[in-house]
């Protein structure tokens, strides 16, 4: 199914608007979904990590939000935006990547 043209202006615009501040994201509901994905550690521990992982990315990322040129910041974001569990330590992984490749 093609994408329209106005689709792609008002997605384009709700990511320039999110870009501004760290994105808010359910991590209760990405880490449940990640933790029934896999196996080997308790459901209890497995949540538990997650969260705590997802906690302090968003913590890294609060701090150092406008370190970030502002179009990896709107890249990223929309990237982590297709999914159904956007995550914080993606979302770092991927605005420092980008800055080792400049």
């Amino acid at each position: 199914m093609p994408i329209s043209f106005p689709m792609i202006v008002l997605s384009s615009q709700m990511v320039v608007a999110v870009a501004d501040g760290v994105p808010n994201f359910d991590i209760s509901r990405s880490c449940k979904l990640d933790v029934a994905a896999t196996t080997g550690l308790s459901v209890d521990q497995s949540m538990k990590s997650c969260v705590n992982d997802e906690q302090k990315a968003k913590r890294q990322l609060a701090s150092q939000w406008s370190k970030f040129p502002a179009p990896s910041r709107a890249s990223c974001t929309s990237q982590e935006s297709i999914g159904s569990t956007p995550s914080y330590v993606s979302l770092l992984t991927c605005l420092q990547m980008g800055q080792w490749t400049r």
